[in-house]
Parts: structure tokens; C-alpha cells; sequence
């Protein structure tokens, strides 16, 4: 069955521009597609048309009747005073109206018992059973903790809420309506990494339709099945999740550069025949002259195929500034409170050269305070942070600031950089600021033009420490992959904070989480910390689990075993081995992990061949201990 019917949709705002141009997309139910394309492509136009918003200027919607649509970035302004509890309420609309028939059939009974009273009594109860009705309190509460909705948010009131709060309570509010086709426009932007996990584990068990608007790559790559991207305002399709797009995507390119190039090789091949053609036909030969039109016609006809591009990589790289000394950063009991609040104490750290740390943590922890503090912005209550003699800090903020966002690019590289003016435009050029983008104002960018501003700033500082807080935040994935491309051929020292689980999983070789006041050291990337905190996970509940008592123990020196001492030797030496083979196995595993650096799927798979590896040696080591030790016993 079709849920989404999306058909030749035309839409321009501007005389002459369209954002789409015969987009076309059908959605099964069921299905999780993502819909994918730059800032400005369309992705939101679409999602307002179909909720009435906009109306295309040519072209069909058609939604499955009977189905309920949900769109996350569309916020209801409710009634002044509501709570956010109110709101949530607001889910559940349906089953406090039954709530209160109920009563008033009830009442009603109780005067007197007429059957059709009772009837409708009994037909309303069943369909209040079957709705939900009784555990409505647990679906609020299981939803809420999921999304970080504490008891003191549920008290306070929704227009107090800042943006991103008001978003993950409407939410909460879509998820527990039971919507059957929900429109997520950027869901994760305003989560933290645990009610991420929380939502993508959610949709896993969503029995209805999701199309997903997200630049958050690790998140398409978990929820969706299916991708359509906005290319010239018409749908490109895949079917696969974001990994399997980016590799599906490339192929294609190669696929047309080669057509083009084929179609090329032969236009030059006929534009030589056509040439000795009409040569020929100088001579008086009038049918070679007809021939040598008639191809010249063909050639044309050829010359239609466009040569197919892509967005070329950033050709520059950070001014990087030796580094000189053994320690860059000590943090020593480092403590910070607000009021009453302590984010966080007792915080003892050391950083080498070289090393990528990502921050993580829930919102609201202390990860920004924590960078400024470093950054000499905020003071601790205690403790101190050292850096090294060489240490020079680049810092790239999450919110972007310019001290005169009315000067065009051109100038603001001159005010804060030594350079000439052909230098400013040639290091914006290497950041795709070209032609009259430069004489733009600052204040006239997006977001994302101005984070690539700032970095192209950064470029020119000779520095050994970057600080990232969000760098990704609010960036589409081509902005997101240009941020990628600098910090991929920076060698200095990284310390970032980012929600982005898939630039995490690329730049981190060090974790700190912070979290109940405390910051956990871990030294690895993002899949091994994962692997270590689910392990800590099934051993806490294993202890948690109730202990069967041991069995009595047989003595060893009683059980004798068949071939007595040399039966054992032969046994320890096949255990060396197999533990030999696993270390070894676990060496090329590291070096696979290494050259799959790029690849996020093979790493996956890398990292979870390692996990099964690390877990049989530590078997194997145990069996051989407990080999080695029964052949002392024996010999002894």
C-alpha cells in the first residue's frame, strides 16, 4: 500500500528559480526513506506541502486516507499557561473525551439501567482499553525519560521553552499520538547522544511510515532504507542507507564521466571524418559535402550530455605550529559549580602531543563550560588547567561571532589577517568563497558559511590545539564533510565536543564523558568506547542477576586424566598456539582498522571482528592458565 504519492511537484519563490522542478517520490507503508539535498534544495518545502503550508504551482500530493501525519519541526502554539505536561496531554486528547463519556455513562447508569446506556458503556471500554487508556501514565513516563524530559521540564511552562526544547517536546507529543506517517525534519539536532539512541531505537519498533529529513549521517545510516536526494530539483533515488548512497552515488559519477568521456572520444572521431569530408568535397565531390552536413547534425545532437561534476576538495590546510614538550594540557582537580549545581569536580586529566579527544556527555553536563575554561573565558571554583609553553589555541565556537559582521568577506580576511587582498581571495577561494560571494556581507551567510569563514581564518594561525564545540551543529553534509576535509589533514592536537557520531567515529582516538561530575577517561575511538560502556552494561547486570551456588569441585589430583602428564603438555601447547594465532590475528585486525580509517562500514565490521577476537583470547588465555597450572600440579 502507498502512504506518500508525491507527483511532479513544481515550486518557485523567485521568477525564473525553481526549487523544484518535477520532484516525484512514492513511500510505501512502512518504509523509512531519507530525503536528502543541500540547504535551500527544497527538503522543508516539501514537508509543508504536504501538510498544507505551501501549495506547489504544479504537480500532486496524495497522502493514504485514513492515516494520521506528523511533522516534527511543526510546533502547535497552544493556549497561554499550558505546562509542558499540558502539551504532552494533548497526545491523549482522544482518550480523556472516552474518559469522560465513560463517567458520564457511568452516572447515568447508576440512575438507571437502560440498555442502550449499557451497551454504549461497554463498546466505549473496550475501545478504551484497546486504545490504551489504563497506561497512558507509563507510555508518558517510558517516552519522556527516553528524551531527556525530567519531572521539573514537565512542570514548566512550553512558551518559557527555548527552540530546541520546544522541539523535543513536540516530539514526545508526535510519538505518543501513534502517528502512522511522521515527517522528522532534523530530529537529532537538538538531542543529546543518549536520546538519539533513544529515537533511533524507537523507529526501529515504529510500525508506520517515516521520511526523515537529517544531516546526521550515523542516524540515516541507522533508521533509513531507502534515500532520495534533490539534485536540480527533481528525486535521485537509492536503495540503501546513507553508506550505501555515498558509495552508490560515486559509481554513478564514474559511471556518466566514462559515458561522457566515451561520447566525447567519438564526437572527435567524427569531427575528423567530417573535416576530410569536406575536403573532399572542395574537389567538386557534392555527396561528400551532403555526408559532412549530415554528420556535422549528428554531432551536434551529441553534444547535449553535460560532463558531470562534483564539488572539488578543499585545497588548503592548517598553518600548524610545532609542538615542543611532553605534556600540552594538565587539568589537576579541576571543579565547577553553578549555585548549587556542581557540573563537575575532582577532574584530573593529561593530553599529549598529538591526540584527538572527543568531549561527550548529555546536554546541559558542562562540556561548553569545561572548553571555556580552557579557553580562559570562565574561571573554576578550583583547580587548574596547565598549558604547555607552545601550546597556541585555535578555537572554532559553537555559536559564531563577528566583531563587524558588516564588512564583506574580502575586507574581514584583511582586518584580521596580514595578507593582501590576493591573498584573502585566494585563501576564500580555497574555502568555495568565489567570485562576488566575497564582496558579500558576514551577516548575509548562513551558518555554515560562516563556520567555513572562521576556519579559513584559522587556517592562516599557526597553531597546535583546535578546539571544535558543535562544529557540525545545523550544517548540511556537504558543509559538514568541508569542516571534515580541514581537521582530516590537521596533525596538532583536537579537542572537540559534537553530538555528530560519524565525525566522532572519524577524528576521535580518545574519549572523555561527562557525566554524574565526573569526566571517564578512555583511550580508543567512538566503537571501542561503545563496546567497553555495553560491557560494563552486561557485567553490572550479571552481578544484579541472582548467583546459582557452585558445585562442589571434584579434587584434580583424584581425577586423573588419560595419559597422564604428557596428555596435559600436549594440551598446553595447542592452547599456546591457538592464543598465538589469536594475538596474531589481532594484529592485522589493527592494521585493517587503520586503512578502513575512511570506510564506516568496513571499520564496523573490523571493529566487530576485533570484539569477537579480544573475547576468545581472553578465553583461550584462562583455558591456558588453568592447563599450565593442572600440569604443575600433576608434575609436582
Amino acid at each position: 500500500m502507498i502512504d506518500i504519492q508525491l507527483t511532479g511537484l513544481v515550486k518557485e519563490f523567485e521568477v525564473g528559480k525553481r526549487i523544484l522542478d518535477g520532484f516525484s517520490l512514492q513511500v510505501e507503508e512502512g518504509e523509512r526513506v531519507g530525503l536528502l539535498g543541500r540547504n535551500g534544495a527544497g527538503k522543508t518545502t516539501i514537508f509543508r506541502m504536504m501538510t498544507g503550508q505551501v501549495r506547489p504551482d504544479e504537480g500532486t500530493i496524495a497522502i493514504a486516507p485514513g492515516k494520521r501525519l506528523g511533522l516534527i519541526s511543526q510546533i502547535p502554539v497552544y493556549p497561554g499557561g499550558y505546562t509542558v505536561r499540558d502539551v504532552l496531554d494533548t497526545a491523549f486528547a482522544p482518550l480523556h473525551a472516552m474518559e469522560r463519556e465513560l463517567a458520564d455513562l457511568a452516572a447515568q447508569m447508576g440512575e438507571n439501567a437502560d440498555p442502550q446506556v449499557m451497551a454504549r458503556y461497554d463498546k466505549l471500554t473496550a475501545a478504551f482499553e484497546l486504545g490504551g487508556g489504563y497506561d497512558t501514565e507509563t507510555r508518558l513516563n517510558k517516552v519522556c525519560n527516553g528524551l531527556g524530559i525530567n519531572q521539573d521540564m514537565r512542570s514548566r511552562p512550553f512558551d518559557a521553552l527555548s527552540g530546541g526544547e520546544k522541539t523535543r517536546i513536540n516530539l514526545a507529543r508526535l510519538i505518543l499520538e501513534d502517528t502512522d506517517i511522521l515527517l522528522l525534519d532534523e530530529p537529532t539536532n537538538h538531542l543529546d547522544l543518549n536520546a538519539t539512541e533513544w529515537l533511533e531505537g524507537y523507529l526501529e519498533r515504529f510500525k508506520g511510515t517515516v521520511l526523515a529529513i537529517s544531516h546526521d549521517r550515523w542516524f540515516l545510516d541507522k533508521v533509513v532504507k531507502r534515500v532520495a536526494e534533490i539534485q536540480e530539483g527533481k528525486a535521485e533515488l537509492y536503495s540503501g542507507n546513507y553508506s550505501f548512497y555515498v558509495e552508490e552515488k560515486e559509481r554513478r559519477y564514474q559511471e556518466r564521466l566514462k559515458q561522457y568521456e566515451k561520447e566525447q572520444a567519438k564526437i572527435a572521431q567524427l569531427e575528423a571524418a567530417a573535416e576530410q569530408m569536406r575536403l573532399w568535397a572542395f574537389k567538386g565531390n557534392d555527396k561528400q559535402y551532403r555526408r559532412a552536413i549530415n554528420m556535422e547534425r549528428r554531432i551536434e545532437r551529441m553534444r547535449t550530455t553535460d560532463k558531470p561534476t562534483k564539488e572539488k576538495k578543499l585545497a588548503t590546510r592548517f598553518g600548524e605550529r610545532e609542538f615542543h614538550g611532553d605534556e600540552a594540557m594538565v587539568v589537576t582537580e579541576l571543579k565547577k559549580s553553578f549555585g548549587e549545581r556542581t557540573l563537575f569536580d575532582h577532574v584530573n586529566l593529561d593530553v599529549t602531543g598529538g591526540e584527538r579527544i572527543a568531549l561527550l556527555g548529555d546536554n546541559g553536563t558542562g562540556k561548553s563550560t569545561f572548553i571555556k575554561i580552557i579557553m580562559g573565558e570562565e574561571a573554576p571554583d578550583s583547580g587548574s588547567i596547565y598549558l604547555g609553553p607552545s601550546i597556541r589555541i585555535g578555537y572554532l565556537p559553537q555559536i559564531i561571532h563577528f566583531d563587524r559582521p558588516d564588512r564583506n568577506l574580502v575586507d574581514t580576511m584583511l582586518y584580521a589577517q596580514n595578507c593582501t587582498t590576493q591573498e584573502a581571495r585566494d585563501r576564500l577561494a580555497s574555502f568555495k568563497f568565489r567570485g562576488e560571494d566575497v564582496f558579500k556581507e558576514v551577516s548575509a551567510l548562513s551558518g555554515g558559511e560562516q563556520s567555513r569563514l572562521r576556519l579559513c581564518m584559522l587556517m592562516d594561525s599557526r597553531i597546535n590545539l583546535l578546539i571544535l564545540d558543535e562544529p557540525t551543529n545545523h550544517l548540511d553534509i556537504d558543509s559538514r564533510e568541508w569542516i571534515e576535509e580541514a581537521v582530516e589533514e590537521y596533525g596538532g592536537n583536537l579537542l572537540f565536543v559534537s553530538h555528530d557520531r560519524y565525525f566522532i567515529e572519524k577524528f576521535a582516538t580518545r574519549v572523555w564523558m561527562l557525566e554524574n561530575g565526573q569526566i571517564t577517561d578512555f583511550r580508543g575511538t567512538y566503537s571501542e568506547f561503545r563496546a567497553f560502556r555495553e560491557r560494563q552494561e552486561q557485567l553490572k547486570n550479571s552481578k544484579s542477576a541472582p548467583v546459582e551456588p557452585e558445585k562442589p569441585k571434584e579434587d584434580k589430583l583424584k581425577q586423573k586424566r588419560p595419559g597422564g602428564t604428557k596428555e596435559l603438555e600436549k594440551q598446553v601447547r595447542a592452547a599456546e598456539r591457538a592464543v598465538e594465532k589469536a594475538e596474531v590475528r589481532l594484529d592485522e585486525l589493527a592494521q585493517e582498522a587503520e586503512d578502513a580509517a575512511s570506510d564506516y562500514l568496513k571499520l564496523q565490521d573490523v571493529y566487530k571482528e576485533r570484539e569477537s577476537v579480544e573475547d576468545e583470547l581472553a578465553h583461550l588465555y584462562a583455558e591456558w592458565e588453568r592447563l599450565a597450572a593442572e600440569l604443575e600440579e600433576a608434575r609436582g
